[in-house]
């Protein structure tokens, strides 16, 4: 039996597109010993696919990251299953904000040396040691305290579309990037109150921890990210300081938040926070575009791109041969090649 998909990417997204069962996205992780990440891998699989998951999961020797798509009907079996597992049992299930069950396509795990690209070499620290975290309302209330400092542990498009007010956006493409950033921005402010936020939890898992090795004392951080930030404020009832939309690693690209829209299109610099990746297969940037410039440009990022896309087949992936295959991400005010320059 296979333990991996064989089936074309463009079918199997046309297959997701035209499907009419109800599906939940969910994200989850665990920093855990693997022993083995390739046998524990191969398990998972086999598991996850006899009820129909979909999804992106790294495994390694440090644990679990997961955002998954699991059909509505069989969401208590997959819950049962996952936590048959001994050290995921009872961990927290993320539950999308805003979900069109069209989130993935295919089930794909992958054998990593970590679960999340930190550079970190985590023999000269306590990982385990991390930040204090706070639920919704602690946020809110650290949050409006002076001595507090929040900063955005995403990458620069991720917060360009959405974030928590008064947050230091670092300009940074990578997570690695930004760890060293905050900690050069805040080496002279370590008696602060530095409070941390992402998307689901699990980079501030590892920030905070190297942070507190780094000699700063008050270390807290958002408890299931801004994902279950969302659910508290809306089950609460409380303010919700977070603007915008919440960046999401899926084909959805985005979770609407609140009705702000807080970013421009990067070819034409109209309101619009939607993020799209260049159509032509050969690049793939991912940028923002709004509506009008999607029909003008064919969902492209360029005139270049656009063209590509009326070549035969054959002659693209001529064209195609040897490009880095890597994510191509927009360069907010840091490439020579902006696509839109406000005024």
């Amino acid at each position: 039996m296979a333990l991996y998909n064989r089936v074309n990417g463009r079918v199997l997204k046309e297959k997701m597109r035209a499907e009419t069962q109800k599906r939940v996205t969910i994200s989850f992780y665990k920093y855990h010993h693997i022993s083995d990440p390739a046998v524990f891998r191969d398990q998972l699989y086999l598991g996850l696919e006899a009820m129909e998951v979909l999804g992106r999961i790294y495994v390694a020797s440090e644990g679990i990251n997961a955002q998954i798509s699991v059909p509505e009907e069989k969401a208590e079996a997959f819950r049962a299953y996952l936590y048959s597992i001994p050290f995921l049992d009872n961990v927290r299930l993320n539950i999308a904000v805003q979900d069109d069950g069209k989130s993935f396509f295919k089930l794909k795990i992958l054998v990593r040396k970590k679960i999340v690209a930190d550079g970190l070499d985590d023999s000269t620290f306590d990982a385990s040691k991390t930040g204090v975290h706070v639920n919704a309302k602690e946020f809110n209330a650290l949050a409006e305290d002076p001595n507090t400092i929040i900063v955005d542990m995403r990458n620069h498009y991720e917060s360009e579309v959405g974030h928590f007010k008064n947050a230091i956006l670092p300009d940074v493409d990578t997570f690695r990037e930004e760890l060293q950033l905050v900690e050069d921005l805040m080496k002279e402010q370590k008696d602060k109150n530095l409070l941390m936020y992402c998307t689901g939890g699990i980079r501030c898992e590892k920030a905070s921890a190297w942070m507190k090795h780094q000699g700063f004392k008050n270390i807290f951080q958002l408890n299931g990210g801004i994902i279950e930030y969302t659910r508290q404020v809306k089950q609460e009832g409380i303010e919700n300081k977070f603007i915008g939309k919440n960046f999401v690693f899926d084909e959805r690209l985005g979770e609407r938040i609140t009705d702000d829209i807080i970013a421009v299109c990067h070819q034409c610099g109209q309101p619009c926070d939607d993020h799209v990746n260049c159509k032509n297969d050969g690049c793939h940037l991912l940028f923002i575009q709004c509506k009008a410039c999607a029909e003008k440009y064919n969902q492209c990022c360029s005139e270049e791109c656009q063209h590509i896309l009326t070549l035969p087949e054959e002659a693209q992936k001529e064209i195609r041969k040897g490009v880095n295959k890597g994510r191509q991400v927009f360069k907010k005010g840091r490439s020579e090649n902006i696509l839109y320059k406000p005024e």
